[in-house]
């Protein structure tokens, strides 16, 4: 670079070494040569209405314009838009339009955008780099952009789709017309989405004449299974599959075929790909929650390379990228390859989180939940057996003169020592720094048993013996693993047929296991560490034995989606002779995986020991109780799968025309707090602004809960309830609780009065008895004035104590006994000291009812903004305001703020303290303090 160039000359240089990568040769406007190449950049070219910065040739004919900016005008690209529209629409020097030019640029050299004006509604987007001469002509013969195509799809032909996938594509439709460039689809597992984007994948293909479409995925494991669903995909208005009608070619190198038009490759080949990287054997990973050596070695750089323009690979290769399960992998190092390329991007998940919905512009096409998918009959319900064992829970010693076995984890060989001191481990430790053989046989022989009596008591062969429905145990490592199938061979008296492990590191073909695990009848039980627990369909699974807990809520809810598939008899009693039907799965939580809070839905089933006949009786008779009508619902979704056709006429017509998929979605939806909020929404609708307190608002809830409530229990008579009563028996089951002492706990998992009662005594007992002790309880109890000097790490402090004293007081389980009491209408926030602090807030009577945090913050901040605002009408600039509101999630998040936190993350890009200074000057101290003092109140 030539020192003191000025910054319109270096954005042009920048300018011109990203067109000749691209493809195009820059000459000046003196010196124009068309038979050097196809593509043909010239500088300054006249137009009518002056010089345009550069002219896009090809094939001698203009078809676009680049207006040059220079770099610390980034941010101002959009204003020079009709500027450059000038210049597209001005008459060429030699060249007269009456259409003008359709393609235009405004670029700094690093910043771009693009305008296509002839999309309807034209609107500019960023974009990588510039698009190749190639495309360019291909797109102006073609005549109509692919936008103005997309607005020309003719309707969906629903036959064969469920009703949330015309959903998804028709919303997803819009979304594509309305031009919004990225969208998500959140879809239960097992209610099919990758038919789903097949479907609107062929869609795109044939109607909107997409060039070609990228199917990303973070596993080698899913990229072969959305192949698989390609080549099985057959249109509805097409005789040949879709593989006969277009090219799908899953990458396995880093050659992207010319003539493909479905690419299918894992985020970190195509990562690679982009790179000129050769990929190793082991960066495909096919477990999501392993780390390849080679992903470990980018995510360990500094400062990862970014990615850099590939010619071989230009920013319009794809028009659109699917992105499946992408609550995975799309963020930090894999979002420059979304980010490259010119395309829409559209997001496939069953469980989003935040950053998921934030990366798609927060644009959810469509929403199908678990709940209702199992409404639907989609999917099917599940209920939750707890197995609990004194050292599971609570470990274990071996004392110091112990002759004891130690095992190498890998090698699993042994040697036989003394220990020469006492080792304490706890329930963490197992299968871990500890293997304890009682514990794995303890609950093997439990599960056994508990099977045999209350789980499935109805699965006897013709001979006595018992068949064991097909199971799947989760194990935290691959040595565990090998324990359990040891256990579990020699407990049920089997041999190897029976359970065999199913993960990556077995010698038989791990495929050809799960194989022969889905469609044969042995083996009954397998054990995996990760390999069935995404995206693996094994439909006759009918219970799922979790030895093992995880951390991450995605990744549970994908573990528990195993057992949702629903199959239908004939296929099922294929593998499982003794089953009737499949119209729930069971979670066997031997590890607690299922206490903490880590999903949104939640067993349907809350009283397993109370009769169908005694629940229908008290729901007719007005008993409002949310364990009561989820429980019936439970009860009466698994009916609806086993009667007959003349059954169900028979209760639509006792029910006055609602059959048991209506009357179970209103049983559920009189507890659904999206119901119950859009009722009361309703109800408030004619209140005005100032007069919407939060008792009002809290009383609509309440009236909108029993209103729903109601309507459900009319649904109901005495006739009615005879009449199911009679059928059930007829294709149900009592379910009995045996307790035995061997174990600590053998039972289905409820969620009773009684136990969330105490679990809150004990807790607002825990917070008086410390109060004295811990400086932020001491504050929050006995000095009011003080709590806006409570800070980050001392709410940490009280946190770190409850968890060393009393682990089973975690915030978010005080949270849920609050709920099942209905003593609140919020869901716990999904940061846990927020919840402690929340709770606190309650127990010490701060706060009357019990909500979260950062809602009172933010409710304290709209009152103090109306007080300072009513003696100065809008007295703080927007400006000013944006810094408030900075201050307001800082606190939000930390509790506290102080003038040094104004040197870091947001504060430091805004300008720090200079910059807040400027804004409030003499008032900088006194507006922390207060806010401080205010926002903590």
């Amino acid at each position: 670079m030539v020192a003191n160039q000025n910054p319109e000359q270096i954005a042009r240089d920048r300018i011109d070494e990203m067109l000749c990568a691209s493809g195009w040769v820059v000459q000046s406007k003196n010196e124009i040569d068309f038979s050097v190449s196809k593509g043909i950049a010239v500088r300054e070219y006249q137009t009518s209405v002056g010089p345009a910065d550069y002219v896009l040739f090809v094939d001698q004919q203009p078809l676009a314009i680049i207006e040059a900016k220079k770099e610390s005008e980034g941010h101002r690209l959009t204003v020079v838009e009709e500027q450059s529209q000038n210049y597209a629409q001005a008459d060429l020097k030699y060249f007269k339009s009456t259409e003008g030019i359709p393609f235009v640029y405004e670029s700094t050299g690093t910043v771009t955008r693009f305008t296509d004006y002839r999309d309807p509604k034209s609107r500019s987007r960023n974009i990588f780099w510039f698009h190749q001469p190639e495309t360019l002509l291909e797109w102006f013969r073609s005549g109509n952009s692919l936008r103005q195509r997309l607005q020309e799809l003719p309707n969906l032909d629903t036959d064969g789709l469920r009703p949330a996938q015309i959903k998804a594509i028709n919303e997803l439709e819009k979304s594509f017309k309305a031009n919004k460039p990225r969208a998500l689809i959140q879809m239960a597992t097992g209610a099919g989405k990758t038919y789903t984007a097949a479907t609107f994948v062929y869609r795109l293909l044939k109607f909107a004449k997409a060039k070609r479409i990228l199917f990303l995925v973070d596993t080698k494991n899913l990229g072969e299974q959305a192949e698989q669903e390609f080549m099985a995909y057959q249109p509805k208005d097409d005789n040949r599959k879709f593989t006969e009608l277009y090219n799908v070619q899953r990458l396995t190198s880093s050659y992207v075929a010319s003539d493909s038009q479905v690419c299918i490759s894992t985020i970190q080949r195509m990562y690679s790909i982009l790179k000129g990287e050769e990929l190793t054997d082991d960066a495909e990973t096919e477990n999501p929650n392993e780390q390849s050596s080679w992903l470990q070695k980018k995510l360990s750089e500094k400062d990862p390379v970014p990615v850099d323009y590939n010619s071989k690979v230009p920013i319009e290769q794809f028009d659109f990228i699917i992105i499946d399960e992408c609550h995975r992998s799309i963020y930090n190092l894999w979002k420059q390859v979304l980010d490259y390329f010119d395309a829409f991007l559209i997001g496939l998940t069953a469980t989003p989180d935040k950053r998921t919905f934030g990366f798609f512009n927060e644009n959810v096409v469509s929403e199908y939940t678990y709940e209702e998918s199992v409404l639907d009959g989609v999917n099917v319900p599940y209920e939750v057996y707890s197995i609990e064992t004194e050292i599971s829970q609570n470990g274990g010693v071996i004392e110091s003169g112990w002759y004891v076995d130690r095992r190498d984890k890998l090698t699993r060989a042994k040697r036989w020592q003394q220990e020469d001191e006492d080792t304490e481990y706890r329930r963490n430790d197992l299968d871990k720094a500890v293997v304890n053989i009682s514990q794995i046989r303890n609950i093997i022989k439990e599960y056994k048993r508990a099977l045999e009596t209350t789980i499935y008591p109805d699965r006897k062969n013709e001979d006595g013996s018992y068949e064991v429905p097909k199971t799947l145990i989760f194990a935290k490592t691959d040595s565990h693993a090998d324990d359990i199938i040891q256990m579990v061979r020699e407990e049920f008296g089997e041999g190897n047929d029976f359970c065999k492990k199913v993960t990556y590191k077995i010698d038989e073909d791990p495929k050809s296991v799960l194989n022969r695990f889905r469609n044969d009848y042995h083996p009954r039980i397998a054990v995996t560490v990760d390999m069935i627990a995404t995206g693996t369909d094994v439909k006759p699974l009918e219970v799922l034995l979790f030895m093992r807990d995880v951390k991450s809520a995605n990744y549970f809810e994908q573990m528990k989606g195993r057992g949702t598939r629903t199959i239908n008899v004939d296929k099922l009693q294929l593998v499982s002779k003794t089953a009737r039907n499949k119209n729930h799965f069971v979670i066997v939580d031997a590890i607690g995986a299922t206490k903490s809070k880590k999903t949104d839905s939640r067993p349907l089933e809350r009283q397993p020991s109370v009769s169908m006949k005694d629940l229908l009786g008290a729901v007719t008779m007005g008993v409002k109780e949310e364990d009561v009508f989820l429980s019936l619902a439970n009860r009466l979704i698994r009916l609806d799968r086993q009667i007959t056709d003349k059954e169900r006429e028979h209760v639509v017509e006792l029910s006055g025309g609602k059959d048991l998929k209506q009357i179970t979605r209103e049983l559920i939806e009189a507890f659904d707090p999206d119901k119950i909020e859009a009722l009361s929404q309703t109800k408030l609708a004619e209140v005005p602004e100032q007069d919407l307190t939060p008792q009002k608002k809290e009383n609509a809830r309440a009236e909108a809960q029993q209103e729903l409530a109601k309507k459900a229990s009319l649904n109901f008579n005495g006739k009615l309830n005879e009449y199911i009563d009679n059928v059930r028996r007829q294709h149900d089951q009592i379910i009995d609780h045996i307790n035995l002492d061997t174990v600590t706990k053998s039972e289905w998992d409820t969620t009773s009065v009684d136990k969330a009662q105490g679990l809150i005594q004990d807790f607002t007992a825990y917070m008086e008895t410390h109060k004295d002790e811990i400086k932020a309880l001491s504050i929050y109890y006995n000095q009011p004035y003080n709590r806006r000097n409570i800070t980050f790490k001392m709410i940490k402090e009280i946190m770190d104590q409850l968890r060393m004293d009393q682990p089973s007081l975690a915030p978010l389980n005080v949270w849920q006994a609050y709920q099942t009491l209905g003593e609140t209408q919020s869901d716990a926030p999904k940061d846990e000291l927020t919840a402690l602090v929340s709770l606190i807030r309650k127990v010490c009577g701060i706060d009357e009812t019990l909500k979260p945090f950062d809602k009172t913050i933010d409710e304290n901040f709209k009152q103090w903004v109306f007080k300072q605002n009513a003696g100065q009408h809008n007295r703080f600039t927007p400006e000013q305001m944006d810094w408030l509101r900075m201050i307001k999630d800082h606190v939000t998040s930390s509790y506290h703020i102080e003038m040094e936190d104004l040197d870091y993350t947001p504060f430091d890009a805004q300008g720090g303290r200079g910059k807040m200074y400027q804004l409030f000057g003499n008032e900088m101290e006194q507006i922390i303090n207060e806010l401080n003092e205010v926002l903590a109140a």
